[in-house]
């Protein structure tokens, strides 16, 4: 058995995700850091989502976090803050959020399962719908002019 957690396997790089996931992996690695990383998180989303959204926002990823801490299979397994490493379990935690807020509420309680137990993985998709939301508002202004191919949708190269 090797010394990393599977949850921890190296799977790709936070530089390779789209910006909602890449969005939902870092602000997962800041709740889960220290109350100071969360209380830059907290002004992140005032500052791109002002008061009332940023505080909505907050309030959701704590409730994602709590989900997962307290009915969780397992502690999910993060990379450091600073890591550009994108490990195992943030790729399943990322794609969940980004499946649910383009509404494929099937994928997104697939991987809410494998996350935490199946009677918790709806009310863990309607979280990840709503976090996902969020950081979508947040990353528009920089989507802008963004080259997007069309292919089909089960081809990846």
């Amino acid at each position: 058995m090797s010394g990393t957690p599977r949850g921890g396997a190296a799977v790709g790089r936070l530089a390779d995700l789209a910006p909602v996931e890449a969005g939902a992996v870092m602000y997962l690695r800041m709740w889960s850091d220290s109350a100071h990383s969360r209380a830059d998180a907290a002004s992140d989303f005032n500052l791109a989502l002002g008061r009332g959204l940023g505080k909505s926002a907050m309030s959701t990823l704590e409730q994602i976090c709590s989900l997962c801490a307290v009915h969780g299979r397992r502690p999910l397994i993060r990379h450091g803050l600073g890591c550009s490493c994108l490990g195992a379990d943030e790729s399943c935690f990322a794609q969940m959020i980004g499946a649910a807020a383009d509404g494929q509420n099937e994928d997104a309680m697939m991987m809410a399962a494998l996350i935490v137990r199946p009677d918790f993985a709806p009310s863990l998709t309607a979280l990840s719908e709503q976090f996902g939301l969020a950081l979508r508002r947040m990353t528009l202004p920089f989507q802008h002019g963004r080259v997007t191919h069309s292919t089909s949708p089960s081809v990846l190269h």
